[in-house]
């Protein structure tokens, strides 16, 4: 499906919430939360709450950014979808980000609300009010300390009836961050018609969702991948959504298909390969299909997984810049080790470094065209200028196609390493560890372990002064830990005498990957 195939005046939120009630999918759970079912007239009503309460009692218009800092939950969906009825912006945010990236956040995108879960706002308490200068609300979902709102109490307090702005197609709906390559986010800029095309694409064209699929995906709802698979895919036909707020533990994750039986289950390779560490019992009869994005699934996890659960996995990459997957293994066409292929309705193109495409087997850079990309990044005109090429998409990382059209991943094209689905920065580790009084230069770079699955490796030479032992290891990796987000920890840690330079001082990733 192309944008143009939509009325110049769109509201998502309508497409997504409202049609549901329209069409007689009203008393349909479109959530479940726990023992909670939550119907799409629930939905609706709580949505348009929401919205009233932002444009009403917070005087938040059209264009005005709300930072979403939750676990998962049905509030989630309430403020996503309430924001955009009324034009505002909602961010979905990382809850595994430390204050310091919280509050480049805020200030970046000039965030004037942000919905907290109560478990998570310590991390923005930790972080001094005068340093926030565009946020006026926090609204709390559970107990609300002084200074902020109780988000539930603001609801009760709203209408439930809330006429839609009256937005473009070609409006901002949303923004999501991604990690920059030199450890500063960017701000995705997605429209109106961005999450409809995923939608008919991917979730219907590949996936073919239906209303009566229940959906839950490991991958958490901040992400790109987890937005779709756990909210406006199933939203689309009225099927269910299965939310869990706590942690992935191969426990349970086991729990949640146990309990709640869905249909279409979504993860990253990591997570698979922790699921098959576990010696627990899982029954994934209910699942039709098992999808996987994030990072490029090693074909013995795709083998195994098969053999012990009897579920074929789906595996594909996307990106936060075009919203969900756009190459795919798809039924009927399935290539363990391999990307896929184009979803259709997306074209691919490989490029050399000199712009020309390479030959069958070559390896190239992937750009992409689809009508689901970003618009731009935000206040990064020079990365935008970087990463967009009129229709196409940059997409950084390195493929080949075989002669039947299938895609192979080949690597980065730049030093970023995908960590459990996550970019990070290498430059951010580097700095951390540098931090720290015994390190005097430090390389990071990605290491496959023992699932093949890359995971941070940092090369350290020792100051003056400092002996390169294992305790010393120890100490740098939770030196690391207390400052950065878990995934960026460095796995191994390695002395060296010194690190691979350039002529003008620059670190050699390239060869430190040759080492690790």
């Amino acid at each position: 499906m192309a944008a143009d195939a939509l009325p110049d005046q769109f509201n998502v939120a309508t497409y997504f919430v409202d049609r549901n009630v329209a069409e007689g999918r009203g008393d349909r759970v479109a959530i479940e939360y726990a023992a909670r079912r939550i119907t799409y007239r629930e939905v609706l009503e709580r949505v348009n709450r929401f919205g009233n309460a932002l444009r009403e009692g917070l005087d938040v218009r059209i264009g005005d950014r709300v930072l979403l800092l939750l676990l998962d939950c049905p509030e989630y969906a309430y403020a996503f979808f309430g924001a955009i009825k009324v034009g505002a912006v909602p961010i979905p945010t990382s809850t595994l980000l430390k204050p310091a990236d919280y509050e480049y956040i805020l200030n970046d995108s000039r965030a004037r609300v942000a919905v907290v879960s109560e478990a998570l706002i310590p991390l923005l308490q930790a972080i001094p009010p005068e340093r926030l200068r565009y946020l006026r609300e926090v609204l709390v979902v559970g107990t609300a300390p002084a200074g902020t709102d109780a988000f539930d109490q603001l609801l009760a307090v709203s209408s439930p009836e809330l006429e839609a702005e009256p937005t473009s197609k070609d409006d901002a709906a949303f923004w999501l961050y991604s990690s920059g390559s030199t450890g500063s986010p960017k701000g995705c800029v997605h429209l109106h018609h961005d999450m409809v095309v995923c939608t008919e694409l991917y979730a219907r064209g590949v996936l073919g969702i239906t209303e009566n699929d229940r959906c839950y995906s490991v991958a958490k709802l901040f992400f790109a991948y987890g937005l779709g698979n756990a909210l406006y895919f199933p939203f689309s036909v009225g099927a269910t959504s299965i939310l869990f707020p706590g942690p992935p533990t191969a426990p349970n994750v086991f729990e949640m298909v146990n309990t709640h039986r869905p249909t279409l289950f979504y993860s990253v390779p990591t997570n698979y390969a922790t699921l098959l560490a576990h010696e627990g019992e899982c029954d994934f009869s209910s699942v039709r299909w098992a999808v996987s994005a994030g990072e490029a699934l090693p074909p013995a996890v795709f083998e195994r997984f098969q053999k012990r659960f009897g579920v074929t996995i789906l595996d594909g990459i996307g990106s936060t810049e075009i919203l969900h997957i756009f190459v795919s293994n798809q039924p009927g066409a399935i290539r363990p080790g391999s990307s896929g292929k184009p979803v259709p309705g997306y074209e691919t193109a490989l490029l050399d470094d000199d712009g020309r495409p390479t030959p069958t087997g070559g390896i190239g850079n992937l750009l992409v065209k689809g009508d689901s990309t970003c618009a731009f990044y935000w206040n990064k005109h020079d990365k935008t200028k970087d990463t967009i090429e009129g229709h196409w998409i940059r997409t950084g990382d390195k493929y080949a196609q075989d002669q039947d059209g299938f895609l192979w991943y080949a690597g980065r094209a730049d030093d970023m390493l995908k960590v459990g689905g996550i970019w990070v920065s290498p430059v951010e580790v580097e700095n951390a560890l540098i931090e720290h009084p015994a390190v005097l230069e430090a390389g990071v770079v990605g290491k496959e372990d023992h699932d093949r699955l890359i995971k941070p490796q940092a090369y350290v030479v020792c100051a003056a002064g400092y002996s390169a032992t294992p305790e010393l290891a120890k100490e740098l990796q939770e030196f690391v830990r207390a400052r950065l987000a878990e995934y960026k920890r460095p796995r191994w840690v390695e002395f060296v005498s010194e690190l691979p330079k350039t002529g003008t001082g620059k670190t050699q990733r390239y060869k430190l990957r040759q080492q690790a």
